[in-house]
């Protein structure tokens, strides 16, 4: 798009079905490609990428080419496909409805990368939805509890 000049840097979070610890260690890099082939067909920079068992964190430099509900759709719908196609767990593998997206600034995204990319580490300290729930009071994001996520405690 000629004369157009963006700097959009989004983090996005969305959760496995029932909160269920389906995405399996030995597992994590490869869904983690998969995931960042995604990204990167949809003409989108992936910054920083971490799978948890039951969550991932995706923090992408997006171009206005592909809204944010769109390059999440196609990443929850491929990585279910592929680790269905492989047969990794038993049943069907899907991700709970929605998602959490927050923006942030250029001077920010060595901070958010090194949050995304040591999400072992933090959730050692704190739950997933001690997590979620912060990152929605930092970024200011008025919400229902009946419409967050499934909480498994």
């Amino acid at each position: 798009m000629a004369n157009t000049y963006t700097q959009l840097y989004i983090h996005i979070v969305f959760v496995v079905k029932n909160r269920a610890n389906l995405i399996a260690e030995k597992h994590r890099e490869e869904v983690q490609k998969y995931i960042t082939g995604i990204v990167t067909k949809r003409g989108q920079k992936l910054i920083a990428i971490y799978c948890m068992p039951d969550h991932t964190h995706v923090f992408v430099g997006m171009r206005p080419t592909i809204s944010i509900s769109d390059l999440t759709r196609d990443m929850k719908a491929g990585v279910s496909k592929f680790i269905n196609d492989n047969k990794w767990i038993q049943g069907q593998f899907s991700w709970q409805e929605g998602f959490g997206a927050f923006s942030h600034s250029h001077d920010r995204i060595s901070v958010v990368a090194n949050y995304v990319n040591t999400q072992k580490e933090h959730h050692a300290k704190k739950t997933f939805k001690e997590e979620y729930l912060q990152l929605l009071k930092e970024s200011g994001v008025e919400y229902d509890e009946k419409y967050l996520f499934e909480w498994i405690e």
